[in-house]
């Protein structure tokens, strides 16, 4: 059956998560035609959200409705080249998301700015240690533009999202409550920080006390009665403890729906088409210019979308697979090193101790947000010294609290019954009075680390899944080892009665089972020409210039932190570069 042609548009937005709808956003108003293709179902917050619909824990956190069918579509898994790759069956590892507002519904509101480091890294390792401190399989390379230029759309996010907070360093102030470790900003937090539990202050005074700069975490978690940019009304969070797996019935968490898409639907030159699956993206003849989009409707009939301007706004797995699917780039070959659709894939490196206190301790984890949290930056990125350690990097160490709920997050010790009355009075015994100190740690980039498309398996529509060549490197188990001491010593000092460690040992390989985070990143990533990169400082395709790819697969490594906050200010820096500059004048914003 041929393809139904659709009339063209002025710009297809692929994926209609924060990015997407934050393009949307801020090109409604150019009188661009604006069309947005998600492959998942419509969601709002009402009715979809709406209490005690969202907090179904069975259907949201165990059977994770929402978020990517990996019968229908999944990645194949390896840890080296050598090996065989498998269909990942079951998400645990990571979870991509599904629907409108993708992984900004679910995700935890943790929003953090990157170091100054963090965005020059290669750089900044070689003029402090030398460039024989970089490994030589290991291929970090340092972002294509500055904190200065980015700091005004951090700012914008921070506004969109109704952000809360303390600043640390601001307008180059140190500030007493904040991250005496951030780069500096222009403006407060838009809301007040969070309210920290008591597990916070047990974290702090330790902390403290041991000489480190304990914080509440920045959250993209609305404290106070606010408006943001566009207009839209935030309510005030009430720690109801499921934000984690879970949209936001209060209008508190900030997501597409709670802070962009109510202005958005308001204007005329934006449609939304969801349950459409794009599967490649459309060249002429010569490659280098895209025509528009071929999709899969809810009918199943094939769909020919043609757009002046084509956005890659999925997730940062599928955005990899779409410019491989489409030939839009060079793959990466990890034999030659030739190539870059693929390269520089990096996942997050966590770990954590499990305390437990007597009755007297009585921590309440049912009160909490997503991001109820004290964090430290002393161990993070550069903040501290390498030279004597053998590896790039570091970790946040925090105290957080994502919640009570009663299937996931019940903490019991090792020891305890699994099943029957012994594992009920477990539960009973600690529920209340016990929590956990994590770290997350940032992961470099390796030759061995890639993404390329799977030669054997298919998905529902015929088309190859992405394969996923990834495993942990001794540059992250020797980082992970070394934060695994400094966290172990600040739980000594909260004295709990028993604590259980769970950090990687130098032997680990990375198991896809257990949750661990929903931050991958790298295999389009950004730089400052097409031999190392796959997209400009603009995150525009260097071989096809209409072709804007935005998320975290333009991340060159994976810092500790989480991305969300970059995914955003990148998706604004890229949105007012096409606004300002590229309408005017189509074509490459930066000269090869």
């Amino acid at each position: 059956m041929a393809a139904i042609k659709k009339d063209p548009v002025d710009m297809v937005i692929v994926g209609f998560g924060w990015t997407g709808s934050l393009m949307a956003m801020e090109l409604a108003n150019s009188g661009l035609n604006i069309l947005a293709l998600e492959r998942g179902e419509q969601r709002d917050t009402y009715p979809d959200f709406a209490y005690p619909r969202n907090t179904d824990e069975l259907t949201y956190g165990i059977r994770l409705k929402l978020f990517q069918n990996a019968a229908r579509e999944t990645v194949t898994v390896r840890h080296a080249t050598a090996d065989t790759a498998m269909p990942y069956r079951r998400f645990g590892s990571f979870l991509p998301g599904d629907g409108v507002g993708g992984a900004g519904v679910h995700w935890n509101g943790m929003l953090w700015r990157p170091l100054e480091a963090d965005l020059k890294m290669r750089s900044t390792v070689i003029e402090r240690y030398g460039a024989s401190f970089i490994p030589q399989d290991m291929t970090v390379q340092d972002y294509p533009f500055t904190y200065a230029e980015m700091e005004p759309y951090f700012d914008k996010f921070e506004k969109i999202c109704g952000a809360s907070g303390d600043a640390g360093n601001l307008n180059g102030q140190k500030q007493e409550t904040g991250n005496p470790f951030e780069a500096p900003r222009q403006n407060p937090y838009p809301t007040k920080a969070q309210k920290r539990q008591f597990g916070g202050q047990l974290f702090s005074q330790a902390a403290e006390g041991l000489g480190y700069h304990p914080f509440t975490l920045p959250a993209a978690i609305c404290t106070e009665s606010y408006t943001n940019p566009y207009g839209v009304q935030l309510g005030v969070c009430n720690y109801c403890g499921f934000c984690e797996r879970f949209g936001c019935f209060n209008y508190s968490k900030a997501s597409p729906q709670t802070t962009v898409l109510p202005a958005l639907y308001q204007h005329k030159n934006f449609e939304l088409r969801t349950q459409a699956q794009v599967i490649r993206v459309n060249t002429d003849f010569s490659g280098k210019k895209a025509t528009g989009v071929t999709y899969i409707d809810a009918q199943g009939q094939e769909v020919e979308q043609p757009a002046s301007i084509v956005v890659l706004s999925t997730f940062q797995l599928n955005n990899v697979r779409l410019l491989l699917l489409s030939k839009i780039g060079k793959p990466y070959d990890p034999i030659t090193g030739e190539g870059v659709v693929g390269k520089n894939y990096a996942y997050q490196m966590n770990g954590g101790i499990k305390l437990f206190y007597n009755k007297e301790k009585i921590f309440n984890p049912f009160a909490a947000t997503g991001a109820t949290s004290v964090f430290m930056d002393d161990f993070n990125a550069e903040n501290f010294d390498h030279s004597s350690l053998g590896f790039i990097g570091g970790a946040t160490i925090s105290a957080t609290t994502t919640g009570g709920r009663p299937i996931q997050q019940m903490s019991t010790p090792k020891n305890a019954p699994r099943w029957g009355s012994g594992w009920k009075q477990s539960i009973k015994d600690n529920y209340l009075h016990a929590m956990g100190v994590g770290s997350s740690g940032s992961v470099m980039p390796y030759k061995q680390c890639y993404l390329d498309l799977d030669p054997t398996y298919r998905d529902v529509h015929g088309q190859p899944l992405l394969r996923m060549t990834f495993d942990w490197q001794q540059n992250e188990l020797k980082m992970t080892n070394f934060i695994k001491d400094k966290a172990e010593g600040i739980v000594k000092a909260m004295a709990p009665d028993h604590y259980e460690v769970g950090f990687m040992g130098m032997n680990a390989h990375y198991d896809v089972r257990p949750y661990q985070s929903t931050h991958t990143t790298g295999g389009a990533i950004m730089g400052d020409n097409p031999r190392n990169s796959v997209v400009n400082k603009y995150l525009q395709s260097w071989d096809v210039p209409n072709v804007f790819v935005l998320g975290a697969c333009c991340f060159p490594q994976n810092l500790a932190y989480n991305p969300t906050g970059i995914v955003g200010a990148t998706a604004l820096f890229a949105a007012n570069a096409i606004r300002t500059q590229y309408l005017a004048n189509p074509g490459p914003l930066v000269q090869a």
